[in-house]
């Protein structure tokens, strides 16, 4: 019983009961539009008929030369031909408006005959039989005469289309019932399978996506945006992951080297010298594992949450400038030249909506990279706009990274196997990237080994709202 009660529950059930009572509401609506439609000509032209016979009928009377008519004497005439069961009546009107004789006769409400003389012409109708009178004068007197006759139409043809769209709407209630099932069926399809799909997708098989539907606009929106979102959790959970297992590693190296020289240290009596040079050590390997939580502490500060303290309008141009100095200042080995050709004429295309001090530590964390790893030879930096995005390119010529290797360039701590000989911990290139994203920019690196790196970073511009 629940199970019944959780599926009439459900938003395809109430979806199909819905589109019945529509289907079923118009169906009746437009039934009876026919129905009333059809009955209120029937009267009209039965009506018309009747009028068209009472006028033959007066015109006949008046063309006599002398109509002579006892009083409450009612003039029958039938006549077969013209209407079903038709019967014309012809009497004088009485002078004391006392119908009573006549109405026993004719079996009509008096109201009736004194609406004729009233307005000159009336009609009435007992459900079988059909009235209509008219009045007129002849030698001064007054005289009504009626026509009247049997609606067939009404009294069998009514009936046989009450039976017509009876059995029609129940038909038609029939065919909408499937119609619906199936209308409610086909729309909510997609939908039952995207959730049997997401049923499917766990920590474990985060790299299945949502097929999208084709011709379903509103529904492949809404597949691209949960398969944007499962790319932003498949990353951050990737990342976590790589960012687990390079932390235990890297942490625990400088806390072997701690452990393993306190332990010599204490095992037997040294001289003053070698404790020195042992608490050397382990003070060097202290502050490498400090350098290194204040790595993780940075690149957990900004991780892809858009939270930063201040946002402004920042001119990249002046930006690369300072970082440019700024290098140069740090080592005077570092060798940047800036390539100005491709600067738009417009300079407001060169500010960007974002954190001067992140973005800062971004591009010196590329452009000294490029510098190191090139052994101190010139580093071109490039900057250009267009109509949307500013474009900063940074190229290099040193040793490039492994093919192999590449896919794991943005893991924190992770270092190319060519890169021993160049002191490093791994976190710029991972911390730029997080800073870049914030940003809502887009960070595209190409690098071959022993030719050089080319990094490619491209920004939305500043909008006035």
């Amino acid at each position: 019983m629940k199970n019944i009660l959780k599926r009439i529950s459900t938003n395809q059930t109430k979806t199909m009961l819905l589109l019945m009572l529509v289907f079923s509401v118009v169906i009746l609506l437009f039934s009876g539009l026919v129905y009333f439609s059809i009955v209120n000509f029937s009267h009209q032209r039965f009506y018309e008929l009747l009028k068209i016979r009472a006028t033959t009928i007066v015109q006949i009377e008046k063309s006599k030369q002398h109509l002579d008519i006892p009083k409450n004497h009612i003039l029958n005439s039938l006549n077969d031909e013209e209407l079903p069961m038709e019967k014309d009546y012809v009497f004088e009107v009485p002078k004391d408006s006392n119908y009573s004789q006549i109405t026993s006769q004719i079996h009509i409400p008096d109201t009736f005959f004194k609406n004729i003389v009233k307005k000159g012409e009336a009609n009435f109708n007992d459900k079988e039989f059909y009235y209509i009178g008219q009045s007129f004068k002849s030698e001064n007197k007054t005289y009504i005469a009626i026509a009247s006759a049997k609606n067939h139409y009404v009294v069998y043809y009514l009936g046989y289309l009450k039976r017509t769209l009876t059995t029609c709407m129940i038909l038609a209630l029939f065919f909408s019932m499937i119609f619906s099932f199936y209308l409610s069926k086909t729309l909510f399809k997609p939908i039952l399978k995207i959730t049997n799909k997401v049923k499917e997708i766990s920590s474990e098989n985060l790299h299945l996506r949502l097929e999208p539907q084709p011709g379903n606009t509103e529904l492949n929106e809404l597949i691209d945006t949960f398969n944007g979102m499962l790319n932003r959790i498949e990353t951050s959970f990737e990342t976590q992951n790589h960012l687990i297992g390079n932390v235990s590693h890297e942490l625990r190296t400088p806390l072997t080297s701690i452990m393993g020289e306190a332990d010599v240290a204490l095992s037997m009596k040294r001289s003053n010298e070698h404790y020195q040079e042992t608490l050397q050590i382990i003070l060097n390997e202290a502050e490498k594992l400090d350098k290194k939580i204040k790595a993780l502490l940075m690149i957990a500060q900004t991780g892809f949450d858009g939270k930063i303290q201040k946002m402004d309008k920042v001119r990249m141009d002046q930006l690369l400038w300072d970082v440019i100095e700024t290098a140069t200042r740090i080592n005077s080995k570092n060798k940047v030249y800036m390539d100005i050709s491709m600067l738009p004429d417009n300079p407001k295309k060169l500010k960007v909506f974002g954190n001067e001090q992140l973005l800062h530590l971004a591009m010196a964390n590329i452009i000294n990279n490029g510098c190191k790893y090139s052994d101190f030879q010139q580093v071109k930096v490039s900057l250009g706009a267009t109509d949307t995005h500013v474009y900063v390119i940074i190229k290099d010529n040193g040793i490039g990274i492994p093919d192999t290797e590449f896919d794991k360039i943005y893991d924190p701590f992770f270092r190319a196997s060519n890169t021993r000989n160049y002191e490093g911990y791994g976190i710029g290139l991972p911390l730029a990237r997080n800073i870049i994203r914030m940003h809502k920019g887009e960070l595209i690196i190409n690098s071959k080994e022993n030719i050089g790196t080319t990094v490619q970073i491209s920004f939305p511009i500043f909008v006035l709202s």
